[in-house]
């Protein structure tokens, strides 16, 4: 009687047939961060906040948010034409709204792309190449720390004027002092390996910075929601777009007036506010779990 060979057959390995990826890091982490709910709910609000951005001028005509209309003082929600009703001046509340939105989000997305840009390079040359170098800049870093943000922008702005770029400048300036900090950390605990003799500028960008790419991109987007707040405060008080230009923060302040008359004036911006900054801040906290090696399963 013949023998059966009861061993499983290796020839499949042997012959290299069968072979096991890991999976990229990328697909990792959104694998991971497709399982979180919370970065998932605050995606989806993101993207619908994105949406409106984008389609403002199908949603709400500008002319209507910027132009006052006697008649249409205080006019209640629901008014035909007027779905979120009329402020103060007659103008139109959806369209100071979603116009709003894009001014707000415009601000604070580029100041937290430029801050991260200046404190990224920064924070690389002042780590790498140490020395009286790193001390001048760490230096005048503690000077603009020592600084309170808010009264630096304020002087950026009564200097320079009322803008966007003055606004984006005076923003990126009280932002970018804490990836300063990160990358600099980060390239100390890398810049003593042995990189084979490459340029300075090749190994920053090549070999520091994709290190501390995780973090650093958490850091840009949480700050989106701390600049969409820290803007909306710069209108409040009067120091950010010149009026009749739409934003979250002046709607607030010009509704503090007629609060109690007209309620709805000062809820919707500040509604505004709180879904843009609550679902940026679920997906930042998302992406830094997603990135974190700890959690890897």
């Amino acid at each position: 009687m013949a023998k059966i060979n009861t061993r499983p057959s290796t020839d499949a390995f042997e012959g290299g047939d069968i072979s096991f990826k890991r999976p990229s890091q990328a697909k990792e982490i959104i694998r991971r961060l497709k399982k979180n709910k919370g970065a998932m709910v605050g995606l989806i609000l993101l993207i619908l906040i994105i949406l409106v951005v984008i389609f403002a001028d199908v949603i709400a005509p500008y002319d209507a948010g910027v132009i006052q209309v006697a008649d249409n003082k205080l006019a209640a929600p629901g008014t035909p034409g007027h779905p979120l009703g009329c402020d103060s001046y007659g103008r139109d509340v959806l369209s100071r709204l979603v116009h709003g939105a894009r001014n707000s989000l415009k601000v604070a997305i580029i100041a937290s792309i430029t801050s991260c840009l200046v404190g990224c390079t920064l924070g690389s040359i002042a780590g790498y190449f140490g020395g009286k170098i790193d001390q001048i800049i760490m230096r005048t870093l503690d000077i603009f720390m020592s600084i309170p943000d808010l009264l630096f922008t304020m002087v950026v702005v009564a200097a320079l004027g009322s803008s966007i770029p003055v606004l984006i400048i005076a923003m990126t300036l009280a932002y970018f002092t804490n990836y300063v900090r990160l990358v600099r950390s980060g390239v100390l605990n890398l810049v003593d390996q042995e990189y084979g003799g490459a340029s300075p500028a090749r190994i920053i960008l090549s070999h520091i910075i994709p290190n501390t790419l995780g973090i650093i991109l958490v850091n840009v987007t949480l700050n989106v929601s701390s600049l969409v707040i820290y803007q909306s405060t710069l209108s409040f008080i009067g120091l950010s777009l010149p009026a009749p230009a739409p934003e979250w923060g002046s709607m607030l302040s010009s509704a503090r007036v007629d609060m109690l008359r007209a309620p709805t004036l000062v809820l919707f911006p500040a509604l505004a506010i709180v879904l843009t900054a609550f679902s940026v801040n679920l997906l930042g906290d998302g992406l830094r779990d997603a990135m974190d090696p700890r959690l890897k399963s």
